[in-house]
């Protein structure tokens, strides 16, 4: 649940939510539960609320990040190496933090992944029902590593907020190779942590382990409002980071997290790499990578990511699965075993070590592709491009619409295939208009409507979907990409390059016309 902190701040509000989400467990899934948070604004107060509504239902043990703080992949790590029965995550993502801004409250269930839908749409029943919660009546818990307090018939540690990421990551990398050729002055870092929950993992991995210097580890000072900044690691609110990456004093590396340390966004010199042309080449250059070295066995991205995965999974000879947006999506195929490596549209990657996406880790995969092949990120996109294709890509984010106005959008595209088969958008034809539906390998389970696409004939797409990460109005986020073949056109900026198909896009789908923008509010 993703709110404005005020609405968090109502009493009972937090209590009631807390007690929702225990009275969603079965007795057996009472026994051990992780708690932290990103350390946005209220993180330390919520939490306490929720100490005490856990004591009071007799959770018989809580194992709580330092100060209240883990990032997201780090509660999905500490709910695995426990055995926990699932974790209580404080965050909104990469939205802003601080008085009147945003704040959110998640379920991670026992495999360290974001609840299943039918969890979730049980806490809400929930939600809607509750007439009391429990509760103990406890004193303000310092929350120092190391600590140990029993109440009741409840437990709870507190345990260092980085250390056990930390040693997970030095049994998925080599660290002495990536050490070496940083240390050696052969392979320059540049990390901005946006004021957010990773600066104290880059400090510590990044600096501490692999010889990264201070001065090159940027904002690392987490605080309660992000520094004021927008901490979503994109060209737009990374932009710090984006002009000293593509001017003369440039590291070979430029990297950033957002504000639970999910998100990622990659930089050579002189060089973006899409979320999307990240994903793919991790998995072209996985081998360069000690997690991988048995192999992929699949691949999986999110419905509107770049397809660019897809090629090299058949080059590869592997699965590559399609789900919607959502990361939750991506545990049954995870814990199946039938994907290694996943990635969504929003700067999401991660691998089969935990169940979240993982900013941190995904800056040591390219890490570890760097240090091994010796070449720059900007020859490897090069490389990559000529092989495969180049699907140029990039999001149209259309924000703070109606609500209704927005689904109209969305709904009229849904009917609109008719008129627009065969429409011409350059050289290329519309050959298919589809909303998205999902149907679960695993377990069976269907998702519908999950986006409208517009396929081209050669394969090129528009992907229009509703964003869930907001906490008021709607936003249309609106994906394009145009596959480019011929190696002598792949060297253009992406967004540049889809400048008609973005006006198109508008177009078709009667965006100004419904919203009265013309332009989009964010370009990434």
């Amino acid at each position: 649940m993703r709110k404005k902190v005020d609405v968090f701040q109502q009493p009972h509000y937090v209590a009631n939510f807390t007690q929702a989400i225990v009275n969603a467990l079965s007795p057996e899934q009472r026994g051990r539960l992780v708690v932290g948070g990103d350390g946005r604004y209220f993180n330390a107060e919520a939490i306490q609320v929720i100490l005490k509504v856990l004591v009071g239902n007799g959770i018989r043990e809580v194992l709580v990040g330092a100060d209240g703080i883990l990032s997201t992949p780090a509660v999905s790590n500490l709910i695995r190496k426990s055995k926990a029965d699932g974790g209580i995550v404080l965050s909104a993502s990469h939205n802003p933090g601080g008085p009147g801004k945003d704040f959110g409250i998640k379920f991670n269930n026992a495999s360290g992944s974001p609840a299943p839908e039918n969890i979730t749409q049980a806490i809400y029943d929930q939600t809607r029902s509750i007439s009391e919660y429990q509760w103990a009546d406890l004193p303000e818990l310092k929350l120092e590593a190391g600590s140990e307090y029993t109440f009741l018939d409840t437990k709870i540690r507190v345990v260092d907020s980085v250390d056990d990421y930390a040693a997970l990551m030095q049994t998925l990398f080599d660290f002495d190779r990536i050490g070496d050729a940083i240390r050696s002055g052969g392979l320059s870092v540049c990390f901005d942590g946006m004021h957010a929950v990773t600066g104290p993992y880059a400090r510590r991995i990044f600096g501490d382990l692999l010889g990264v210097s201070q001065d090159r580890l940027w904002n690392c000072d987490a605080l309660t409002d992000f520094g004021g900044g927008h901490p979503d690691p994109n060209r737009v609110y990374a932009k710090t980071l984006y002009d000293f990456m593509m001017g003369e004093s440039a590291t070979d590396l430029g990297a950033a997290s957002d504000g639970d340390g999910d998100r990622n966004m990659i930089m050579g010199r002189g060089a973006f790499v899409s979320p999307s042309d990240s994903l793919a080449l991790i998995a072209q250059h996985h081998q360069s990578i000690p997690q991988f070295k048995s192999g992929l066995v699949g691949v999986a991205r999110s419905m509107p990511t770049s397809t660019a995965l897809d090629r090299v999974a058949q080059h590869l000879n592997i699965s590559c699965y399609e789900t919607p947006t959502g990361w939750k999506f991506f545990g049954n195929l995870l814990d199946q075993g039938l994907v290694r490596l996943c990635g969504e549209e929003s700067f999401g990657t991660s691998g089969d070590h935990v169940r979240e996406k993982d900013g941190v880790w995904t800056v040591l995969c390219w890490l570890s592709i760097l240090a091994d092949k010796q070449v720059s990120a900007q020859e490897l996109l090069a490389q990559h491009w000529t092989s495969f294709g180049r699907s140029y890509y990039c999001r149209h984010d259309y924000e703070g619409l109606d609500a209704d106005k927005a689904q109209t959008i969305i709904d009229q595209l849904a009917g609109a295939k008719g008129k627009l088969l065969g429409r011409k958008m350059g050289a290329m034809s519309v050959a298919d208009v589809n909303v998205f539906r999902y149907e679960d390998p695993v377990d069976g389970s269907v998702s519908e409507n999950q986006g409208v696409r517009v396929v081209f004939d050669d394969h090129s797409r528009v992907v229009y979907r509703l964003s869930g990460t907001g906490t008021d109005s709607a936003t249309l986020r609106v994906y394009l990409e145009q596959i480019e073949r011929d190696a002598q056109n792949q060297g253009a900026d992406a967004i540049v390059y889809n400048e008609s198909l973005g006006q198109f896009a508008n177009d078709i789908a009667d965006i100004q016309a419904t919203t009265g923008l013309s332009e989009p509010t964010v370009k990434t």
